[in-house]
């Protein structure tokens, strides 16, 4: 059927939000809603539904929630590339979480800066 047939890849949208995803340097982050201003369209939420659906083949872990705290049931595997790549941790209630006044990238600085 016809109806059925996807299209191959994803949407332009995603495929912003997984280019610039791919951008990100190592150790560094971006919360959802950076993302989305950045691009200049969608909000936090549509970022992250892009993430849940395309995001397995991109750093995805250096795109987070707003408070710092890895992906829920994924924090192993971010807590590991996190800590791999120099990013900058802090401790809040006894939990790891990304200290985004160190970590957050503005998406203008070059990599290594």
């Amino acid at each position: 059927m016809e109806d059925s047939v996807r299209p191959e890849g994803p949407p332009p949208y995603a495929e912003s939000v997984l280019d610039l995803t791919e951008r990100i340097p190592a150790g560094r982050v971006m919360t959802y809603g950076d993302v989305a201003e950045y691009l200049g369209q969608g909000g936090p939420r549509q970022v992250g539904r892009v993430m849940a659906l395309y995001g397995g083949a991109v750093p995805w872990w250096r795109v987070i929630r707003a408070d710092g705290r890895p992906l829920p049931g994924h924090e192993d595997r971010a807590l590991a590339n996190y800590r791999v790549e120099g990013t900058p941790l802090r401790t809040v209630g006894g939990e790891p979480r990304v200290d985004l006044k160190h970590a957050r990238w503005d998406g203008d600085q070059p990599p290594g800066k």
